[in-house]
């Protein structure tokens, strides 16, 4: 009976303040319907003097009664045009009175005729059959088509006869006298049509080859070592052709049936001291064709075929045992090599020996002592020893040559080589891993040759070689934990020089304005030094303190990639500077997991290294004010007070302090830096200077951003004040958040307030309304749990305490807000204290209704009906409102 009581009050209670609003609602709207009205009263008035104006010979008639608006009013029907004069009229000999010309008629456009619809796929297949036997020599095609078919019918009856069957050896001979008569007749035409008489000649060898294949492997018909011996000989004449005809062609198919011919013609026996002399033949006869003929590509297939095949055959059957009788033809295969492109320079003309075979130069060392490292791979001092001759044989090349001007280029070639072999004797000394880097070091230096001579193809081998590098580097990872010093192993240092590599091509294709691919290399070398620091980190520090080791690192790499950029400017290594200098972010998260507070064990050492390293990278930035130096800079601010935050963090818990006193400690860094932001600038501007000014508005975008973020979390805080006694406002947690809110305001409504557009800025009052509406809120459910004793969780939200003081205070507010904007004529303030007082209406409605029951359910429905009686004797209506443009018209 007592809630129904209550609602019956409440409704008597709420329809005047609904009839209220709705009366304001309506004078508005009459008001806005009467200025319409006037408009457009007004406007046939002003249509009528124009149309006078443009056209007085012919007035339309307008009813005067009509009250329509214009476009209510009937469009008037159009006026006949003139009669044209005929021609009897025009015969009088006294002229007319001239009469205005009547208007040409208007020509009617045609309508467009349609396009044509598109032939489907059929018609178009019909169309072409059609056109193929309708155009052309009819004649010849059609017989053409009847002559394929007669010979594929004469050929059917004579395969059903068993005409075509011969014995294998007449069909072989056949087709090898063939053969020879197609080499013959190419010889005979090797001066009048040379292209068809080379052409012809290697087909024809090429059958001989295959025959001689067939009748071995396939028909059992001739012995292994006729075939062997005949398929010599055929490619020996073929190269004697070549060189006679100085045909590089011939001679590349001569070389290459000649290293297939083992292949083919193998037997399974497993003899590498027969193949391996046969191959030494073969490369005796591309050194002699070198001696005459500059051929790169029959050197490099020569090259290719004896090192890939010899690769495969120590890949799967080669053992220590056989070292002995491989070592030698591993040796006479890398001197042929080694001396080939010099005999290549040497048959270049005088003005180009500059333009050497990049590929061999570097090639050579590269795969022979990659194979001798896996001959050896149980000997590292014997290998290290290797590594020391091959420096000396480079050293000595480069020595010979470099006096002559003609070979400049490939005497620092050879330099190159022998400071890289020189270089890679230190780590295999240590362990045989590291002989990959090998690849690393030459591929660098084949890019820089191929981008000295301007040719693809070195590029493309230095770039291939250096992922070889790194394929044989990871290959042994299996041993990587076998290490036993920090740095000084083969695994860092097989690392660093894959990372010096890949620096070293990227400043060569910086230099040259490629930088593009200067990104690539870069990235690449980024990749490894960081890689094999990282790992030799995490394998020799403890856990608790390979962060504070990685955070050194990032703070090194910073300080040397802005040395760099400073001498050198490039925007990829001002980037890696900005990237290190975030890496802060994380690893001070990582390090309060690892030793629960940044500062803790090395990392006290490690920030401070950290701060005098960046503090060096942002001058050596600050050389180019770029956008690059300003977020660098943007994000120096930010990173401290995220350290002083997580180390607050950790002392609050440490020393037992309330959350209202950890709050507190962790937003001061904070707010800290947003006072400096809006009254000491100059102290946040250093070092890069008034190149930092347009970071202004950012910085503090985001630190007000973070501040906001951080007072809606401490909202949903209980905020503890022991030892001390809690109380509103002056409480440790709500101190902050009061705070946050202060400068807020204060950048909002300062010089230096974020530079939006108008209509944003018109919301800064009702933003910081709010912000303050929550905030009081706050404090009346931070004061029911701290004094009433309730739990902070959402069941609070159950008890009648918690509704009767949201209910009381906002309804102070509301009140507040009436009548203060009746009082100042704010009628925006006036309506905003009517809806927070009709959403207080609604809360009593569908939820304090429940606790009529106890004294503080009765208490929020009395204080709401005294609050709305205050309202009735103070502001009963709202303040009129200025009059508008169409209400003053």
């Amino acid at each position: 009976m007592e809630a129904l009581i209550a609602l019956v009050v409440l409704v008597l209670l709420a329809i005047p303040l609904l009839l209220v609003v709705a009366l304001v609602m309506i004078a508005g709207l009459r008001r806005r319907v009467a200025a319409l009205e006037s408009a457009m009263a007004a406007a046939p008035a002003a249509a009528k003097p124009a149309a006078a104006t443009s056209a007085p010979e012919r007035p339309v008639a307008t009813p005067a009664a009509s009250a329509d608006p214009p476009f209510l009013q009937p469009v008037a029907a159009a006026a006949p045009p003139p009669p044209q004069p005929s021609m009897r009229e025009a015969a009088p000999v006294e002229a007319p009175l001239p009469r205005p010309a009547a208007p040409p008629p208007v020509p009617v456009q045609p309508p467009l005729p349609s396009e044509p619809a598109l032939p489907n796929f059929i018609e178009r297949g019909v169309g072409a059959v059609k056109r193929w036997f309708t155009e052309g020599n009819v004649p010849v095609k059609i017989g053409m088509l009847v002559l394929l078919a007669g010979v594929a019918a004469l050929l059917k009856y004579v395969s059903d006869q068993g005409w075509l069957v011969l014995p294998i050896e007449l069909r072989l001979a056949g087709v090898t006298v063939g053969a020879l008569g197609l080499l013959a007749f190419g010889w005979h035409q090797r001066e009048r049509r040379r292209l068809f008489a080379l052409a012809l000649q290697g087909g024809a060898i090429g059958v001989l080859l295959l025959t001689i294949f067939a009748a071995f492997k396939r028909f059992d018909l001739i012995p292994p070592g006729f075939a062997f011996v005949s398929s010599i000989a055929l490619v020996a004449g073929l190269c004697v052709l070549a060189v006679v005809q100085n045909s590089r062609t011939l001679a590349v198919l001569g070389i290459l049936a000649g290293f297939m011919a083992p292949l083919w013609l193998s037997t399974g026996s497993g003899n590498h001291v027969g193949l391996f002399s046969y191959y030494a033949v073969l490369n005796a006869g591309i050194f002699a064709i070198a001696w005459f003929r500059p051929w790169r590509a029959l050197n490099l297939l020569g090259f290719a075929f004896t090192f890939g095949i010899g690769t495969f055959w120590g890949v799967l059957q080669y053992a220590p045992d056989k070292f002995s009788s491989t070592e030698p033809f591993l040796v006479l295969f890398f001197v042929f090599y080694l001396l080939i492109p010099l005999l290549y320079a040497r048959r270049q003309p005088a003005g180009r020996r500059d333009l050497i075979d990049g590929s061999l130069v570097f090639g050579t060392p590269l795969v022979a002592f990659s194979l001798q490292a896996g001959m050896l791979y149980q000997q590292p001092m014997t290998l290290a020893l290797c590594a020391l001759g091959l420096a000396a044989i480079y050293a000595v090349l480069a020595r010979a040559l470099i006096a002559r001007a003609s070979y400049t280029v490939l005497a620092q070639s050879h330099a190159v080589l022998a400071v890289g072999f020189a270089t890679l004797a230190v780590p295999l000394a240590l362990s045989a891993r590291a002989t990959g880097a090998v690849f690393a070091l030459e591929g660098a230096g084949l890019a820089w040759l191929g981008l000295r001579q301007k040719r693809w193809l070195p590029q493309v081998s230095g770039a291939l070689l250096q992922i070889g590098a790194a394929f044989a580097f990871v290959a042994g990872g299996d041993h990587w934990h076998e290490d036993l010093r920090f740095l000084i192993n083969p695994t860092a240092i097989g690392a660093l020089l894959l990372a010096l590599a890949g620096f070293a091509s990227a400043w060569s294709y910086q230099r040259r304005s490629r930088h593009e691919i200067a990104l690539v290399y870069y990235l690449w070398g980024l990749l490894w030094w960081l890689g094999g620091l990282v790992h030799e980190i995490t394998r020799f520090f403890p856990y608790r303190t390979e962060v504070d080791a990685l955070l050194v690192l990032a703070a090194v790499t910073a300080w040397l990639a802005a040395e760099v950029q400073r001498r050198q400017p490039a925007r990829a290594l001002g980037v890696t500077a900005l990237a290190m200098l975030a890496l802060g972010f994380p690893l001070a998260l990582l390090q309060s997991d690892a030793h629960h507070q940044p500062f803790a064990g090395y990392g006290a050492l490690a920030w401070a290294v950290f701060a005098v390293l960046g503090v060096r990278t942002l001058l050596c930035l600050r050389q180019g004010g770029d956008t690059v130096a300003r977020i660098a800079q943007f994000l120096w601010w930010l990173l401290w007070p995220s350290l002083l935050s997580l180390l607050a963090l950790w002392g609050g818990g440490e020393a037992d302090l309330a959350q209202g006193w950890t709050t507190l400690l962790v937003t001061l860094p904070w707010l800290l830096m947003a006072a400096l932001s809006l009254w000491r600038w100059n102290a946040l501007r250093w070092p890069l200077g008034a190149a930092f000014d347009r970071v202004r508005q950012p910085l503090q975008c985001v630190l007000f951003g973070l501040l906001s973020m951080g007072w809606l979390f401490g909202q949903l805080l209980p905020g503890d004040a022991a030892p001390l006694l809690w109380l509103p406002v002056l409480n440790p947690a709500e101190i902050g958040q009061w705070l946050s809110l202060l400068l807020l305001a204060r950048w909002l409504y300062g010089d230096q307030g974020p530079q939006a557009p108008q209509a944003l800025l018109n919301i800064r009052m009702p933003l910081l309304s709010l912000a303050t509406f929550v905030a009081l809120t706050s404090v009346v459910l931070h004061g029911v749990h701290q004094w009433g004793g309730l739990s902070w969780n959402a069941s609070m939200m159950r008890f009648s305490l918690a509704q009767t003081s949201l209910t009381v205070l906002w309804s102070v507010l509301g009140v507040i807000a009436w009548v203060w904007g009746s009082r100042r004529g704010q009628r925006v303030l006036w309506m905003v204290g009517a809806v927070l007082m009709g959403v207080v209406l609604a809360k009593l409605v569908i939820v304090d209704r429940q606790h009529l029951g106890n004294l503080l359910g009765i208490a929020s429905f009395i204080a709401y009906g005294l609050l709305c009686t205050v309202v009735g004797y103070l502001a009963p209506a709202p303040p009129s409102a200025a009059p508008s443009v169409e209400e003053k018209q």
